[in-house]
């Protein structure tokens, strides 16, 4: 099934419903590893990693956003930011996660027909500057899913704060992601929610255009084995599970670096290890694990392209539009 296909990279570790949550829709992330809670930009796209992240500098910033996945899956939305005074900001955003059609089956495996999968994801979000250099935030959002004659509805919030010191360029930031819970399940039991704590920091430098980024990820468990095919083996089924002290270390953190000659435009590279060994059982490549982003701001309108190859098969390429409401009007 597509949708399997599509969201099993983020279920080796156990972790089996609401996988989506952890698709960003913002390129600039998702050409940066995919996870940055600490980056510091007016991009309305980066209230999704890190509530924090919104503020009252964000004036009527609207962003669209359209994400072709692996197989036939297609993502899309669209959120809305703005100040409400000096010191707090509240945001809104809606998620929609197609799966495309798939070939329905019996128990015995004759075709009966066709359905199709989906979730979508509403969210608000409020900030407020606790001093000249801290920020916190929260989100609250409304889950629901639809997979053939089957849904299911949850909650959950994001609480964020971050960090920003302008005059070394540096900037950190910490989320507890996910919190909540089902609360109409898909049938007898209830989903977990993949609720998470990231961590990460942001650091240019002086008279650079460059800048990195490291985000460290799953912190709520340190073992996130995942499994190879083994050496010399004619079946698929015959894995490898890998769990060394080095292993799990590297599946925790994101790294990023940026190319920024001017404020209007910015290129990034992103590499993580944990995509990559997700894929491991899969046809990946040497590409697997990275990916590219770019940005142009002309006019008024900011525009965002990320590019990877989580594996052989699927290329996936993600679009931002951003603008200015205010702008629009002038």
């Amino acid at each position: 099934m597509t949708m399997v296909a599509a969201l099993s990279a983020t279920a080796q570790d156990g972790t089996t419903a609401y996988n989506f949550l952890d698709v960003t829709p913002s390129s600039h992330v998702y050409g940066l590893g995919g996870h940055n809670v600490s980056l510091i930009d007016d991009d309305i796209q980066l209230v999704e990693q890190n509530p924090a992240l919104l503020g009252p500098e964000f004036e009527q910033l609207v962003g669209l956003n359209y994400m072709r996945y692996m197989g036939s899956s297609n993502f899309m939305g669209a959120r809305f930011g703005t100040g409400i005074n000096d010191r707090s900001a509240w945001a809104a955003a809606i998620q929609y996660f197609g799966y495309g059609t798939m070939t329905a089956t019996d128990v015995e495996g004759n075709v009966t027909g066709s359905f199709s999968a989906s979730d979508m994801a509403f969210s608000g979000t409020y900030s407020h500057d606790i001093n000249d250099n801290w920020r916190g935030g929260i989100t609250m959002k409304f889950l629901y899913s639809s997979y053939e004659s089957y849904s299911a509805m949850a909650i959950a919030a994001d609480l964020g704060v971050s960090y920003y010191d302008p005059e070394n360029d540096f900037s950190a930031g910490l989320v507890l992601k996910n919190l909540g819970g089902q609360v109409k399940k898909f049938a007898d039991n209830y989903d977990k929610l993949p609720w998470d704590v990231q961590v990460g920091l942001t650091k240019g430098f002086q008279n650079s255009p460059f800048r990195i980024s490291l985000t460290l990820t799953d912190l709520t468990k340190w073992h996130l084995p995942y499994y190879t095919p083994a050496p010399n083996s004619g079946s698929s089924s015959d894995l490898i599970k890998k769990d060394s002290f080095g292993r799990n270390l590297l599946r925790h953190i994101t790294l990023a670096a940026e190319y920024a000659p001017t404020e209007r435009m910015y290129i990034g590279l992103g590499y993580s290890y944990k995509t990559r060994t997700d894929m491991s059982t899969y046809a990946r490549n040497f590409v697997s694990g990275f990916s590219l982003c770019a940005g142009l701001r002309v006019r008024g309108f900011g525009f965002g392209v990320a590019v990877a190859q989580p594996h052989s098969g699927a290329t996936t390429l993600m679009l931002n539009i951003s603008t200015s409401i205010n702008e629009l009007m002038r």
